[in-house]
């Protein structure tokens, strides 16, 4: 069971649970620190909501947003956020039992010159000493291994897009009870060699040849666990991304008509789409895109039950050690929660 933690003076809790029963235990906190585009933002929430609540079973956590104030928004997302989420130095005052940090649209060409880099330093070396464990996605990934053991992302010649199955390489009780090998979304245009995390004491949890590193960790003060990939995405989220794309393209705001995302689309959906690229590219206008084929209800959502397997996992982890020697003397959340 989850609860969202309004802003301040936003009102009361708001209850997303599955009315659940609870345990007889204080709540798990876990912040959510939402780096995603406008667009994005409620999608992302709801993503991350929904799994954290199936994961949760007779759990209560309270989740928390937080928003860094650097990251470049339109008066709408400013609008929104300000509503809905809470300044990130209201963080830095607390201490949470777990963090999740999610990408942002790339707007450099090195992590180093992106606006929200200072902050974002902030949050990765605060989650050292302020949580039991955080969870750092995608580019928040390259981001905290790059200021953390100097490991610079590499890009690859086109975007890594589509449905990879991944073996599990190591064990760790982040993966306990995972099968063999699971299927896991990607997308993205970089990548962080294998070669240099290991060589930094990083442990790799499951890869494949196609996306490099998929899962990874290292046991600093706090537990860190990377992912590249997109465990919580919904089975929606990758032909959304592909349509957008698209989209881009035919706006001429793209040179290039974005390839297929691979192991994702059934051979009749792929042959809808290569149809409709062909048409596209030979009518490069605006309203070919109102005839872009339907997948709803068509598309599998094959990395469900690794996805809530690995974040079962994680609240375990974190109930497990969270009365631990806190390392901090920072307040823990839960007592205002408690309070409340």
């Amino acid at each position: 069971m989850i609860k969202i933690w309004p802003a301040p003076g936003r009102g009361t809790l708001r209850d997303v649970s599955r009315g659940l029963n609870l345990r007889d235990t204080a709540p798990l906190v876990i912040g959510l620190v939402n780096n995603m585009p406008d667009a994005a933002l409620q999608t992302t929430e709801r993503q991350f909501c929904d799994l954290l609540a199936e994961a949760s079973q007779d759990l209560l956590i309270w989740v928390r947003f937080f928003s860094m104030p650097d990251l470049p928004r339109s008066e709408a997302g400013r609008t929104y956020v300000s509503r809905r989420y809470e300044d990130i130095g209201e963080m830095f005052t607390e201490r949470l039992d777990g963090l999740i940090v999610t990408g942002a649209e790339p707007r450099a060409a090195s992590l180093l010159e992106e606006p929200y880099w200072t902050t974002m330093t902030k949050v990765v070396d605060w989650a050292e000493d302020h949580t039991t464990s955080s969870i750092w996605s995608c580019l928040a990934a390259h981001a905290s291994v790059l200021h953390l053991d100097g490991i610079g992302r590499r890009p690859f010649s086109a975007k890594l897009s589509g449905v990879f199955e991944c073996a599990k390489v190591a064990d760790h009780p982040i993966v306990s009870g995972a099968s063999r090998e699971w299927w896991v979304p990607h997308s993205r245009h970089n990548d962080v060699p294998e070669q240099e995390l290991a060589s930094k004491d990083y442990c790799i949890l499951s890869r494949s040849p196609e996306v490099g590193a998929d899962l990874f960790v290292k046991q600093r003060r706090s537990l860190s666990i990377y992912l590249q990939g997109h465990p919580e995405y919904d089975p929606e989220a990758l032909f959304r991304e592909y349509r957008r794309d698209i989209r881009e393209f035919v706006a001429r705001e793209k040179d290039s008509y974005p390839d297929l995302p691979r192991g994702y689309f059934d051979d009749e959906m792929a042959a809808e789409l290569d149809l409709f690229r062909r048409k596209a590219l030979r009518d490069r206008i605006t309203h070919v895109v109102l005839n872009f084929p339907e997948a709803e209800n068509r598309l599998a959502h094959a990395w469900h039950e690794p996805a809530l397997r690995l974040y079962t996992n994680w609240l375990s982890y974190l109930l497990e050690h969270r009365r631990q020697d806190d390392r901090s003397k920072a307040p823990h959340s839960a007592n205002a929660f408690e309070a409340a």
